[in-house]
């Protein structure tokens, strides 16, 4: 019985049919040539023609298309994906509208899904996810199993829907399950708040289609609060957290504090992809002392500003050492609506390095203290709409009726981050210390 099983299923593969007619058992090898290019793509037709003869479930042309193209951009790097109609709408509304979900910016590192950094104010950042994090399983689908896309758009969904993750902290020994009620993801990139008189922190959380304007609103907020105080005397730059977004965003933030000389170049296999970008001297230029705060969680465009500031000595780096992402992607539109994102170039900080893997190292290396036990209600930098500078009001009660922030809220925001502390500390003294220098 067993040698009859055998010569059954020798049988059976014998009698399938390639492409041609010949049976697989009797095809003979085919004399060497030399290689022809379309010998790939006459390959792919021969499984493609397979597939969909002999699967053991009917599947469509285009559904075995464009898992074939999302394999050969995933099988590139972790950047580059292939986006449906529905998946092109998501990525556009993330950078230019609203858009419901939890609020975390995704990566696959080494196989795995990460969170490269939760967003402020969001159902993930509330719910504790942090840089490092793993994502294991999306209401119990391995997230392996997914393309990139794929995991963001599960992951997505209608507000007050609920999505439930699987995470390994990266700290930790064993996986949690958590439930996250989806939520309006916000996109005001820009917050800000005095520290002390003529100095204020400002914070990017991300770099979308307004965050320059945003900025600019801040800072003229900002020195408009501060005249009657002697004027604005330095800011620190929080980059901490903010995962990137528009490479023409991350150009303009940082020429809004440079007058001069390269913020950043792309290097791409082509020569027509090669090109510098260069400060130029404006009229509202920022010429204060900047301290700017980056750390694992900082990457792409903040990684663009941190590195354009460092090398042309304009800022003091500060905090940890950033993310890594030195990669420049295109987002290329496909006559059905969907679109590719490839990547097609890496980008130099003005002094010629690629930080592709290797990250922003700060110039002063200051690791994040975690706060005391006793304030474990308030683990992480936390405001709200009412702490933001030019916040609209809900109508129900006079906007004088609303507390003044207090220099109690900016102490405690002080005690609780080390980083934010120091920077305070150092933006003050860089007058004095560039004196010494000098």
């Amino acid at each position: 019985m067993r040698f009859f099983a055998r010569l059954c299923v020798f049988a059976l593969l014998a009698s399938v049919v390639l492409p041609g007619g010949a049976l697989a058992a009797e095809k003979k090898s085919p004399p060497k040539e030399a290689p022809n290019k379309f010998e790939a793509l006459k390959r792919f037709s021969q499984v493609l023609d397979l597939v969909e003869r002999h699967y053991v479930r009917d599947i469509s042309q285009g559904d075995l298309i464009n898992g074939a193209v999302k394999g050969m951009l995933q099988g590139l790097d972790p950047h580059s994906t292939f986006m449906n109609a529905e998946e092109y709408k998501e990525m556009q509304e993330t950078t230019s509208g609203e858009f419901f979900g939890v609020g975390i910016e995704i990566s696959v590192e080494n196989g795995q899904v990460t969170v490269v950094t939760p967003i402020e104010d969001t159902p993930a950042f509330r719910a504790g996810l942090q840089p490092g994090d793993v994502i294991l399983t999306i209401n119990g689908q391995a997230a392996q199993e997914l393309s990139l896309q794929e995991v963001v758009s599960r992951i997505r969904g209608p507000k007050g829907s609920e999505v439930e993750l699987t995470i390994l902290h990266s700290n930790a020994k064993a996986p949690e399950t958590v439930r996250i009620v989806r939520d309006a993801i916000p996109l005001v990139s820009v917050k800000s708040k005095k520290l002390e008189d003529g100095y204020y922190w400002i914070r990017l959380t991300r770099f979308s289609e307004r965050t320059n304007d945003e900025l600019k609103e801040a800072l003229k907020a900002a020195e408009k609060e501060s005249k009657g105080g002697g004027g604005l005397k330095g800011l620190v730059l929080d980059l901490r957290n903010n995962p990137g977004g528009l490479l023409d965003q991350a150009v303009s933030v940082a020429d809004d504090f440079l007058d001069k000389g390269v913020i950043v170049s792309i290097k791409g296999r082509r020569e027509n992809t090669e090109r510098a970008y260069e400060a130029r001297k404006q009229s509202d230029d920022v010429r204060v002392p900047l301290v700017v705060l980056i750390n694992a969680g900082s990457a792409s465009a903040s990684e663009i500003v941190a590195g354009a500031l460092r090398d042309q000595k304009r800022a003091l780096i500060l905090g940890e050492r950033s993310f890594g992402k030195g990669s420049v992607q295109n987002i290329i539109p496909l006559p059905d609506g969907s679109g590719l994102k490839l990547t097609v170039a890496l980008y130099y900080t003005p002094n010629g390095s690629s930080i592709q893997a290797e990250g922003i190292v700060p110039d002063l290396e200051v690791p994040f203290e975690a706060p005391r036990a006793e304030d474990k209600d308030n683990p992480r930098l936390l405001l709200r709409e009412q702490d933001l500078n030019r916040h609209l009001e809900n109508g129900k009660e006079k906007k004088t009726s609303r507390p003044k922030q207090g220099k109690e809220d900016v102490q405690e925001q002080l005690a609780r981050d080390n980083q934010l502390r120091m920077g305070l500390q150092m933006v003050k003294n860089l007058p004095k210390m560039q004196e010494i220098k000098n």
